[in-house]
């Protein structure tokens, strides 16, 4: 008995809805059991075009819609991203969200980030209670039933019906006592009308990005289970009897009923569809493993209104991003695909202009193509007209209708598209070499078939409906994503575990177990920890069984729900969102009242982006600290900075700042308060009562924005100036320990929040402070506030750098004002003329390797030279980068090694007998930024990765550096290295915002 062999695929494009039907007995044939396929208009309903295309499909296929042998149906669709993207406040609902985090978080409230007109349609009602975990799994606090049963009163009176439920570290909560128990308890008192959503189903770690996350999915919950009716009452108008599923971002499926409660999962399903559906049509699965080559394949999903590229690994299932995404403007960071889009389809509009420029895209006619293009007698000059021009595309349209478009204009629009193509293909290579290429989708016919970059180009059979095919295909999968305490135990063993735990989960999900198979591992090493703290995520995938998991569809089908009437389509209530203010960063002037400058949120974001460049890949990221800040002028409050020639010197400085991992960090928010806690028990052991100013000990990463928010605590400006002029990975490493100045570092304070500090007052030597306050630390559950001694103006001056912060506010707004202008280019040179320096590199990330030796993260990254034909406009690389035009080999590459922060640089070239040399072209204690070249921003060592299109830039480092003293402890010795310091240049001094702006 062959058992249930057919199974349907939708999927819903921004031009068209496909549908196919497989039989799936068939797998071997030439046609992959490809029976039937169909394209329809994507609707403005986008069920009745579902329902028309499966209709349609099924009579081209001659298959009854009541036969037995159909498994089910799979959907891909655009519905539920569509509600946020467009502000639909039709199909949004307001959301209380619930906090398991005290005494944590309070600084950075919910919905901080979220555009302000989608904050306003979702905020109903937030809260921040007892609950949460540490890192290593210990509790933060227990959930208290009285607190949730308080505010589901809150709720009730509210008129709530949505709640997001986000726990600190609620992703390593295996055993349901945080997210799970507060849901359990809300749900009894709420009643079965509360959709209620934990975080921990949604996201991974990371908290804001989780949260956000989780609150999207909320507000669209009670649409989502509409819209899945609806899809049912199709699948019964068109006599289906079969199970109803969705595609997930990763590619899999999704049963319908849990589809309506994690829609999220759901919003980037397209893209992968077609990277599933391409590796199938073209047989990658009938290779065996052992017969394939390892390598990674390109798909290029060319459509009528975008082309999505990505990368299918040797599993045959999409390469995953690795950062935060964005949706609708807001962070996220659940499973996604890691896709290039960019504007070039079928439909792209080509436009000619008076110097004889031809530009394609990036807007489309979309689905009004056959209607709006000139070979189907519109007014549109589309790339379907020039392939038809061009004579490469024949049986479309009208050949007449395009025959007067010039040559000339023709032969420049196939080269954009050309050179959009190779562009987007390279940013997504995984080798230097040229590599394969999966061409699919309806748009594919603009495609020139030769492509540089490229060894093979691949166009399968039903290549048009390669989407539909990857979402009749999908499978199950099963994920975890935690993370380990090594210490103790081998990374073999636990690695073991953790895949043995995603396959149950695939399993339960509705896999043969026979079938389910390990595709992807990451094991990322956590920063400053000394117990061997390493996120793992492995996901698993296998076949979904032939019953198609009608056992526990069936149920469903028939509830009271489906047999009611048709729900009348809901109408759209989209809203415009409002502009936002526009600022003139090229004439914008920074606030001075007196000798103090007074911040705006502009100054804040100059600062943010100058803090990440000045963090040298190292400090953590500043954006947190950035929000936080920014929400305290919103809510009334004022940040200001002063210049140390305004104080006398006998002014004491409050020092203060973070120590511990950034991973902890990115749950456990830190807080201003924290270190105003641990400022106040270090200022009554040390008699201080006043503080004249705060003082960062170093202005690089997350920590040169923390003086900021304690000067608000403390009712004084912030000092111009830090102790490092940079970032470094040890405590001992600010300048007036180095130099061995008192009060550098002894006596200090360390508080973790959650009404623990801790006083060192005495030591035997300085690198004492750091081994014994990291062991501290990681018991505070790696994160805390640290307060080194009060220190005096004058060895702030005379032992730290001056005016830091205004050179971090004029490297921010150097790349703010290359964005506006359009000038990404000019993101080095912009910055190099406030520093002296050079830029190191232009180039491509090929290699990255990590491992945590002692509680830091050692490494480095290789980057390789752009071709002269990845340049946009021409331009010559050599003329961009000074060590590039000296080194003269075009195969040249860039090795940058890091501990935490970036540390050295290498030219390395092969000689004409193949030997290879090694220059060494920067060093610590100089600074070495990767910057991403697409944004002008600055890259964390946490984010490199392969295929980024970066600039290498080094800036002279602080007098005080290049010293005896200073080298020994910042040098290329302190960190292993043999080679001798030889400075870029000399430092400049950096202009004070104070008193140019101040006159």
């Amino acid at each position: 008995m062959i058992g249930r062999r057919y199974r349907i695929g939708v999927d819903v494009g921004g031009t068209n809805t496909d549908s196919v039907i497989i039989d799936i007995t068939r797998r071997d044939d030439p046609t992959r059991g490809v029976l039937a396929s169909f394209k329809h208009e994507t609707t403005p309903d986008v069920t009745t075009g579902i329902e028309n295309a499966v209709r349609e499909v099924l009579k081209a296929s001659g298959i009854q819609p009541g036969c037995s042998d159909i498994i089910g149906l799979t959907i891909g669709t655009t519905h539920f991203i569509n509600a946020v993207v467009q502000l639909d406040s039709a199909r949004l609902a307001k959301v209380a969200v619930i906090r398991l985090a005290a005494p944590y978080t309070t600084e950075c409230p919910s919905f901080i980030d979220f555009p302000v007109d989608l904050r306003r349609l979702l905020e109903g009602h937030t809260a921040i209670i007892n609950g949460g975990l540490q890192i290593d799994g210990r509790v933060i606090n227990n959930v208290e039933e009285s607190e949730l049963l308080q505010q589901a009163d809150i709720i009730k009176a509210k008129g709530l019906t949505n709640i997001a439920i986000i726990g600190i570290f609620s992703p390593l909560d295996f055993d349901g006592k945080q997210e799970y128990r507060a849901r359990d308890i809300l749900r009894r008192a709420l009643g079965p009308a509360a959709n209620i959503v934990c975080s921990c189903d949604v996201g991974h770690v990371g908290f804001l990005e989780r949260e956000n996350a989780s609150i999207l999915n909320a507000s669209i919950t009670a649409f989502a289970q509409r819209t899945i009716r609806a899809y049912r009452k199709a699948l019964r108008r068109l006599g289906l009897t079969c199970g109803l599923y969705l595609t997930q971002n990763d590619g899999t499926l999704t049963k319908a009923d849990e589809a309506a409660r994690l829609p999220i999962r759901t919003f980037a399903s397209g893209a992968t569809n077609s990277m599933r559906g391409a590796s199938y049509l073209a047989g990658i699965d009938l290779v065996p493993k052992d017969a394939r080559d390892g390598k990674s394949i390109i798909v290029v999903d060319v459509g009528g209104t975008t082309t999505d590229v990505g990368v299918l690994l040797p599993s045959g299932y999409p390469r995953q991003a690795a950062a935060f995404i964005e949706v609708a403007g807001v962070r996220t960071n659940f499973s996604m695909p890691d896709v290039q889009s960019i504007g070039l389809g079928g439909g792209s509009r080509v436009r000619s202009s008076q110097d004889g420029k031809v530009s394609v895209g990036p807007d489309s006619v979309g689905h009004h193509l056959t209607t709006d293009s000139l070979v189907f007698g519109g007014t549109q000059l589309t790339t379907t007209d020039i392939a038809v021009r061009a004579g490469s595309l024949s049986g479309v349209g009208s050949i007449e209708a395009v025959i007067h478009i010039e040559e000339e204009v023709v032969t420049r629009a196939q080269a954009s598209i050309k050179w959009l193509l190779e562009t987007a293909i390279d940013r997504m290579k995984t080798s230097p070499e040229d590599c394969d290429v999966l061409l699919v989708g309806g748009g594919s016919i603009i495609a020139p078939l030769k492509l540089k970059g490229v060894k093979r180009m691949i166009i399968p059979k039903h290549h048009e409906v390669a989407n539909a095919v990857g979402a009749a295909i999908a499978s199950v999968s099963g994920e975890v994503d935690t993370i380990e305490i090594l210490q103790g135990q081998s990374l073999t063993d636990a690695l073991q575990r953790i895949k043995e735990r995603a396959i149950e989960e695939a399993v339960n999900t509705g896999a043969v177990r026979g079938s389910v198979g390990v595709v992807d591992i990451n094991i990322l090493p956590v920063q400053y920890v000394t117990n061997q703290a390493t996120r793992i995520i492995v996901r698993a995938v296998g076949e979904l069984g032939q019953d198609g998991g009608m056992a526990s569809l069936v149920g469903n089908l028939q509830d009271e729900q489906d047999d009611t009437e048709d729900e009348p389509e809901l109408e759209p209530v989209v809203h415009e969102p409002t502009p936002r203010k526009h600022i003139d960063y090229l004439t914008y002037i920074p606030h001075i009242q007196g000798d103090v400058w007074v911040l705006s949120e502009t100054d804040l974001f100059f600062i943010m982006e100058g803090c990440g460049i000045l963090g040298t890949g190292g400090g953590g990221s500043p954006y947190p600290a950035y929000l936080i800040c920014r929400q305290m002028l919103r809510d009334g409050g004022s940040i200001r900075i002063i210049d140390h020639t305004s104080l006398p010197d006998n002014t004491l400085l409050a020092r203060g700042g973070f120590m511990g991992s950034p991973s902890v960090g990115s749950e456990r928010i830190r807080s201003g308060e924290h270190l105003r806690m641990a400022g106040l028990e270090l200022a009554k052991y040390c008699g201080v009562k006043k503080f004249g100013a705060t003082l960062c000990d170093e202005i690089g990463g997350s920590n040169g924005m923390q003086s900021l928010q304690m000067s608000t605590y403390y009712g004084v400006p912030a000092l111009d100036g830090d102790l490092m002029g940079r970032a470094y990975p040890m405590l001992n490493q600010v300048l007036p320990a180095v130099y061995d100045r008192p009060n550098a570092l002894i006596p200090c304070s360390l508080n973790d929040g959650s009404n623990n500090t801790v006083l060192l007052t005495t030591v035997k030597n300085e690198h004492f402070v750091e081994s014994i306050m990291r062991v501290v630390t990681t018991e505070m559950g790696s994160s805390a506030a640290l307060c080194p001694p009060p220190l005096a103006l004058s060895d702030a001056r005379d032992y730290g750098v001056t005016r830091s912060q205004s050179q971090a506010w004029r490297m921010g707004r150097a790349v703010a004002i290359c964005r506006q202008i359009n000038d990404m280019k000019g993101v080095a040179k912009s910055i190099l003329k406030l520093q002296n320096g050079v830029c190191l590199f232009v180039g491509k990330i090929i290699d990255v390797s990590r491992e945590v030796r002692a509680g830091f993260t050692w490494g480095q990254v290789r980057i390789a030279r752009l071709r002269a034909d990845e340049i946009e406009d021409g331009d010559d690389l050599d003329s961009a980068c000074d060590v590039l035009a000296s080194a003269g080999d075009a195969e040249a590459t860039m090795l940058i090694p890091f501990q935490n922060e970036n540390l050295c640089a290498y030219l390395e070239h092969t000689d004409s007998e193949g030997a290879i040399n090694r220059k060494v072209v920067a060093s610590v204690p100089d600074l070495i930024t990767i910057l991403d070249s697409q944004s002008g921003s600055h890259l964390g060592t946490p984010e490199y990765s392969y295929g980024l299109r970066v600039t290498v830039i080094a800036l002279a480092g602080h007098p005080l550096w290049r010293s005896e003293h200073g080298l020994r402890v910042g040098g290329p010795a302190a960190f292993g290295l043999d080679h001798t310091y030889i400075p870029l240049g000399d430092y400049v001094e950096p202009r004070s915002v104070i008193i140019e702006y101040g006159a």
